[in-house]
């Protein structure tokens, strides 16, 4: 589902207003009902579309004074659909790590969390070109957009949607987190080779024989 609830055109639309209930508590079809002024046959059609799209979830029984009800409750792919200041507070972030910090601690900072992060992920594969393909496919789960090339002397894991596109060109060492999570996953030299223009391109080079 491509809709988003930054769109005022989605959060007025039934499905949008359902959704906006759901995020306050779980509500069965009856209630629902009530709150959008809607038969109960046409909340269970947009509960179906919903829940086909994953993003509500039948979940737990309301019990009252007729037959139990089933209540729906969003999953946690609908927080996608509403917008968060990540940019706006890691930009200020880095705006401030910039003003106390010399700029090499601050590259070592990212190298660092960049480890961290790798040591709660897992790749897959027993061969090192299955695992470089699956390290392309843990970063797309991160939010991102990429694809893994393969050279006669090389692999490269090429970005084409970064997750953290707004903070890149104020503060391009963020793009040192990335290569230091990749070289933790691969335990092999990764060099950072993004294109910072517009459009921006994330690019790591992963030579095939090298030890970090």
């Amino acid at each position: 589902m491509s809709a988003t609830l930054q769109g005022n055109r989605f959060a007025s639309s039934t499905r949008g207003k359902i959704i906006l209930l759901l995020r306050r508590s779980g509500l069965t079809v009856d209630e629902l009902a009530q709150s959008l002024g809607l038969t109960d046959n046409a909340v269970r059609a947009h509960l179906t579309s919903l829940e086909r799209d994953g993003l509500v979830e039948q979940r737990g029984v309301r019990r009252g004074q007729g037959k139990p009800s089933y209540c729906y409750y969003l999953t946690p792919d609908a927080e996608q659909l509403f917008p968060k200041p990540y940019s706006l507070v890691l930009n200020h972030t880095f705006d401030l790590l910039e003003k106390r910090l010399d700029p090499e601690e601050v590259r070592d900072m990212m190298r660092a969390l960049g480890r961290e992060i790798a040591g709660n992920q897992a790749l897959r594969g027993d061969d090192f070109r299955s695992r470089v393909m699956s390290a392309a496919e843990v970063l797309n789960d991160l939010g991102g957009l990429a694809e893994m090339e393969e050279g006669e002397d090389e692999f490269r894991i090429r970005g084409y949607s970064c997750p953290v596109a707004e903070i890149v060109p104020n503060h391009p060492e963020v793009c040192l987190l990335i290569e230091a999570l990749l070289t933790s996953w691969l335990d092999t030299s990764v060099q950072e080779e993004c294109d910072r223009g517009t459009p921006l391109r994330c690019s790591f080079h992963i030579p095939l024989e090298s030890t970090a």
